[in-house]
């Protein structure tokens, strides 16, 4: 069983909080997303020690320290953030245990030392002796099974944050009994993340409305020409599967530069929002076309205009991109619920256990 930290009792959360955030994205939208959870700690906790990481750096790499993101949370807690910049854990303890009651500590990006990915005991155990207790407000690194996220559970009380609560909320509300009919939306450059979620959703979801390089390879497996268009080379077992997919719908008509597909046209914006209109539960993510070109956003923003037109659904919106384009468009407060997580939403909504939220159950 999972202890949730909204119902913690106020008497266990004493002493110095270790907390897992995730600073990994472009604005400061998970930052944000963790305030909730941060404020309430600092009604009870001693100090609070935010431990994150950003990137894929090979080793320390100036770009992608997280001093900046310790500045960023400074200003939206309002209050002094101390930014621990080695891992010299001696003198991190001595930090935190001679500083004024309430303050706030980040410690330098885990993944500058192989031994956060790795699950290693030791430096699990020294980031343990930070805090007294533990808690995970990091849904979107939850599916990696990493020194902070599973292996320091073994060595302090751990509980979810509200933000981790209300993910696992509200993705299984969509998993157990979504109303019907379901729609579910799926886009972008990856096609393989999102094999396993369609195969968990085949007899529940009334049609996947598929653009981006997944849409581009079932065309080219239906002999459609692609041309130079983005699509999966690897046409493994699973996505042949996808052929048996009744519910499948893939766009009618394209944007195009030159041989290259890059955004869904017209008429599949139409074809889509027809489905979206009559939805009752609606899982979207991922972009219909290349939105980094304005040329190209149009697919998507019209995928967003009928999804929040739709105010009778259940809203269900993840994906950096896809939450990005809801900000851009201002739609982003229309939607029921955004999740802060990319690969782990579509990993728990796939059926999969992540291993951050399994290390949580006692």
């Amino acid at each position: 069983m999972i202890e949730y930290l909204s119902k913690v009792k106020p008497d266990k959360l004493s002493g110095v909080a270790v907390v897992r955030l995730d600073f990994n994205t472009e604005d400061d939208s998970r930052m944000r997303a963790a305030l909730p959870t941060l404020k309430l700690l600092l009604k009870y906790a001693k100090a609070l020690v935010v431990l994150s990481h950003k990137g894929r750096p090979l080793g320390f790499q100036k770009q992608f320290s997280l001093e900046r993101s310790a500045q960023n949370l400074s200003g939206l807690l309002d209050k002094k953030v101390t930014f621990i910049k080695e891992f010299n854990f001696d003198s991190a303890r001595r930090a935190v245990a001679e500083a004024p009651p309430k303050s706030v500590f980040v410690l330098e990006n885990l993944r500058f030392v192989s031994m956060e990915k790795d699950e290693d005991v030791s430096f699990a155990k020294n980031l343990a002796s930070l805090g007294d207790y533990y808690v995970n407000e990091a849904f979107a690194v939850s599916h990696r099974a990493n020194a902070s996220v599973t292996t320091i559970t073994k060595y302090l009380p751990s509980y979810a944050g509200l933000g981790l609560e209300k993910e696992i909320e509200n993705l299984g509300k969509v998993m157990k009994k979504p109303e019907q009919p379901l729609v579910v939306v799926l886009g972008g450059a990856k096609s393989a993340d999102k094999l396993a979620m369609m195969k968990y959703f085949k007899a529940k979801a009334s049609s996947f409305l598929v653009g981006g390089a997944l849409a581009n390879t079932l065309l080219y497996l239906q002999g459609t020409d692609i041309g130079t268009s983005l699509f999966d080379p690897d046409v493994n077992k699973m996505i042949k599967n996808l052929s048996s997919y009744k519910n499948i719908v893939l766009p009618t008509d394209f944007r195009r530069e030159g041989t290259k597909i890059l955004d869904i046209g017209p008429n599949s914006e139409k074809l889509f929002a027809s489905k979206i209109k009559e939805a009752r539960t609606i899982i979207w993510n991922g972009p219909m076309g290349l939105i980094e070109r304005e040329n190209f956003k149009e697919g998507t923003f019209a995928i967003a205009l009928a999804i929040a037109a739709n105010k009778k659904a259940f809203r269900l919106v993840g994906g950096g991109e896809t939450v990005m384009m809801l900000k851009e468009a201002d739609l982003y407060d229309e939607m029921n619920f955004v999740s802060t997580g990319g690969g782990a939403m579509l990993e728990f909504l796939a059926g999969k256990k992540l291993p951050g939220i399994e290390a949580l159950k006692k």
